[in-house]
């Protein structure tokens, strides 16, 4: 009966199926957490959080996941390959939250779980040229390696951004609902429910993760996420030959796709471990300038809605919504940039008036 309903109202439908699952079994999710020794602990100087607190939340964002993306989706080769590679990632990031993984294993499991989504067709055949008169080449044996690169990338990107309350589960819902908007111009209407079960997922959790969190989503939940839009975005999104279509998924991933490919450059330069985690982060760096964790997060999150609204209208076609999409996002950007230096300012005077009084 869903099957042969409308796109829009199998994704409003999977969205808030989604968003009710992840929201009922939080609590659940919290207890076992408790229950297992499933703690992030203070004391490392990255660590913003000063009580234990459970993390095993991503458990019932998976959960909401994947009940409403089955009961929503007709299944195909394609997203049940996603689904099953989704699935070992789960587990995967549950065993790390209750047995601290070392770094090989996980690499391990999530390469084996981009081949599988690879093998179902999840995969990166064409990649536009945007100032080549060619227009787009196509990747042949290139493909498989860069579309195992590109998964790995966004798991480990959601992952690594997960380190202010609520910032992951806000930007992936942001990305989520961006790249929705575009599956479903692609045609890729099945991926396009999947995404909107992710977002609902996202969204059913925030209220137990917003700050102060209640239980953090662990990597249960942050490299499903990442995995899952890593996935998702390559069916379709890479394979059109449109000028710009390479950098659709590129602008909706972008912060977290920044933020990781910063960290690991800036690590390198300064003779690190560039896979040794660090107090270097963006939300780390905004804290630094004067800005709240509430605050910190929102900016970030208006950033990534930014960058999703951008990738929506260069999905668009013609030339007045890419000129649009310019706009935007200069528009936006530079005023998160002139609100991160008036905090700065005003954290700074705050200082001085205090050593003063002092």
């Amino acid at each position: 009966m869903f099957l042969s309903s409308p796109l829009p109202l199998r994704a409003l439908c999977a969205l808030l199926a989604a968003a009710l699952g992840a929201f009922f079994l939080t609590p659940s999710a919290e207890s076992l957490a408790r229950r297992l020794g499933a703690m992030d602990r203070p004391g490392e100087k990255r660590k913003i959080h000063t009580q234990p607190t459970p993390r095993l939340g991503g458990a019932a964002i998976a959960a909401g996941f994947f009940a409403a993306a089955l009961a929503f989706t007709a299944p195909y080769s394609v997203l049940s390959g996603v689904l099953r590679a989704s699935l070992l990632i789960v587990l995967m990031g549950a065993a790390d939250d209750c047995f601290s993984l070392r770094s090989p294993l996980k690499l391990a499991f999530q390469l084996l779980a981009a081949l599988i989504a690879w093998r179902a067709g999840a995969r990166i055949g064409v990649l536009t040229l945007p100032f080549s008169a060619r227009g787009h080449v196509v990747l042949g044996a290139w493909g498989l390696p860069l579309t195992l690169l590109w998964m790995l990338a966004c798991t480990n990107a959601v992952n690594l951004i997960d380190g202010l309350d609520g910032l992951a589960a806000g930007v992936t819902a942001i990305a989520s609902l961006s790249l929705l908007f575009v599956a479903a111009a692609v045609g890729e209407g099945e991926i396009a429910v999947l995404l909107a079960a992710l977002a609902g997922g996202c969204l059913g959790f925030l209220p137990y993760n917003r700050f102060p969190a209640r239980i953090f989503m662990g990597d249960t939940g942050s490299q499903l996420l990442g995995f899952a839009l890593g996935a998702a975005s390559t069916v379709g999104m890479f394979k059109s030959h449109a000028a710009l279509s390479f950098f659709v998924p590129l602008l909706a991933l972008g912060l977290p796709l920044f933020d990781t490919a910063f960290a690991f450059c800036r690590r390198a330069l300064h003779g690190k471990n560039p896979l040794r985690a660090d107090r270097g982060h963006i939300h780390h760096r905004l804290l630094d300038r004067g800005l709240d964790q509430q605050r910190a997060a929102a900016l970030l999150d208006g950033v990534s809605a930014l960058l999703g609204l951008t990738a929506v209208l260069l999905a668009a076609r013609g030339e007045a919504a890419r000129i649009l999409a310019a706009l935007t996002t200069a528009a936006g950007l530079g005023a998160a940039l002139a609100l991160i230096r008036a905090r700065a300012l005003e954290t700074r005077r705050h200082r001085s008036q205090q050593e003063h009084g002092a």
